[in-house]
């Protein structure tokens, strides 16, 4: 078993001690600012995915409420062709919605 110091600063004098752990402290700080902002730039990602996602989404939205607008102003005879064009807008909806939120759980 080693009787040094963590360090292997046992036979050093105080002024070099001193300067050895403050080397030591500088260099564990600039490893903490380092994973700060490599947390910060997650954080940013994560946000800026957010709002891709939020806009997909929007836009899908927009188109279902479109094509609903035109089955309720369809006549008898091409509501059922616009039925499938909302009903085709509503599941790309709906799955995008679902896949954005697996995705942010």
């Amino acid at each position: 078993m080693s009787t040094q110091t963590p360090m292997n600063t046992r036979n050093l004098n105080k002024e070099t001690y001193e300067k050895k752990v403050k080397a030591q402290l500088d260099k564990l700080n600039a490893q903490i600012d380092e994973l700060k902002a490599k947390a910060q730039q997650a954080k940013a990602d994560t946000e800026i995915e957010y709002h891709s996602q939020i806009e997909e989404l929007s836009a899908q939205r927009d188109a279902a409420y479109q094509k609903f607008e035109e089955l309720q102003k369809a006549g008898e005879d091409a509501w059922i062709e616009i039925q499938t064009g909302f009903e085709n807008a509503w599941n790309n909806l709906q799955s995008s919605f679902e896949n954005a939120a697996k995705k942010f759980k």
